[in-house]
């Protein structure tokens, strides 16, 4: 039987690694990300898992770690947060060059400056080239879930790459919500055990991980990671619809919300998601089509798919937790923009940096958000291609 229960997003990512049970677990503590570690070190010395855990000098040793624990033919996991994030820069793409199917917990906090440690997304936004998988949560609930399919798709023999599993710093991590958690036993055989077919320590095969590779075969590694990447796209979903029959619970690239018919849209990534829900049922109430887009996956970044679910829209605000500095807006702002100049979709969009370092978005500011939405569609007003939502003039 399933239990319902309260807990906050690192506490249930952390009983999702019981579950997990993983092999090895190098880490160190940066806040908001400290209690997942914490959680695991407990449980381990409660006998509730077998996991071994690697205290490290800093998140780039455990990252390195992590690495070798994977290489050698282990499960691997790790957890950080914004500038941990940042310390593995390095190792980022060593992992995901190598091919090495490590899962890490990232609790989304800004990276400085100014010194802040709220929600933000430019920690895991600036690894979006890295090579890894990226999947986010709204809540504690998906943040759960998530984790638990991660090592099913970085597992899977045609991906093999790390993974990503996102949440919102303090507004997830640590605040309590309501949360199934699913029965032992039916998640770790959906999980199942952990058998590479090839590892550092496997008797009678030489292999070499990391090794220098001349022009002559770099670019084609770099091409079969990428295909790596594209094959992602139908294990996410594969997996998906498995861990739905577990457990009922639907997941894909993005979910819609009232989009079907939506005439103004918010395309978002996290637990801004449930403040515009709330916004749009508002809305709905007054007879204004609105709806949301919010993305779960991206990376692989699902271009058709969001392409193809906007393209009725006449009006689209695109929501951005990060500041890219490129003068044109944020991250997300112009990969669905790409997206939709591609599809020549008639909308008109704007791109909407919010939340930066934790700046609160209520209800009443989505609405604003919709209500510019309507007046750009009809032609009344004009925006700049990208603004500050909440900034204090």
């Amino acid at each position: 039987m399933s239990q319902r229960t309260r807990m906050s997003g690192n506490e249930a990512v952390a009983h999702a690694i019981r579950q997990v049970n993983p092999d090895v677990m190098p880490a160190f503590p940066i806040t908001p990300s400290t209690e997942i570690p914490q959680f695991v070190a407990s449980m381990i010395a409660n006998g509730e898992i077998d996991t071994e855990f690697i205290p490290v000098e800093s998140e780039h040793s455990s990252m390195s770690a992590a690495m070798g624990a994977s290489a050698a033919g282990a499960r691997a996991i790790t957890a950080t947060s914004s500038c941990g994030l940042a310390l593995m820069w390095e190792v980022l793409y060593v992992a995901a060059s190598s091919r090495l199917p490590i899962v890490m917990a990232v609790v989304n906090r800004g990276l400085t400056g100014p010194l802040n440690i709220n929600a933000e997304h430019s920690d895991s936004m600036g690894a979006r080239d890295s090579g890894w998988i990226q999947i986010y949560a709204e809540n504690n609930q998906e943040a759960y879930d998530n984790f638990l399919q991660a090592h099913r798709i970085a597992e899977h023999k045609d991906v093999h790459l790390p993974v990503m599993i996102c949440q919102d710093g303090f507004i997830t991590s640590h605040a309590v919500e309501n949360i199934t958690l699913w029965d032992d036993e039916p998640i770790r055989k959906f999980i199942g055990e952990y058998e590479p077919e090839h590892y550092l320590l496997k008797e009678d095969e030489s292999m070499a991980v990391g090794p220098y590779a001349v022009s002559n075969y770099c670019m084609e590694a770099k091409k079969a990671q990428a295909e790596a990447m594209k094959n992602a796209r139908q294990v996410i979903l594969d997996v998906a619809k498995e861990f739905e029959a577990v457990t009922g619970q639907h997941y894909g690239f993005f979910e819609e919300y009232k989009l079907e018919d939506a005439e103004y849209a918010v395309v978002a990534i996290g637990s801004v998601c449930g403040t515009v829900k709330d916004a749009i049922d508002v809305l709905r109430e007054k007879g204004v089509k609105a709806g949301l887009l919010k993305i779960r996956v991206f990376r692989p970044f699902p271009a058709e798919e969001i392409a193809g679910a906007l393209k009725h829209c006449r009006a689209i605000a695109i929501m951005d937790r990060a500041e890219s500095y490129s003068g044109c807006g944020g991250p997300l702002g112009a990969e669905v923009g790409a997206v939709l100049y591609r599809g020549k979709a008639a909308a008109e969009t704007v791109n909407i940096m919010y939340g930066l370092s934790g700046r609160d978005v209520r209800v009443q500011d989505m609405e604003g958000v919709f209500d510019k939405l309507q007046k750009l569609a009809a032609g009344e007003v004009s925006f700049p291609e990208y603004f500050y939502l909440g900034l204090r003039e």
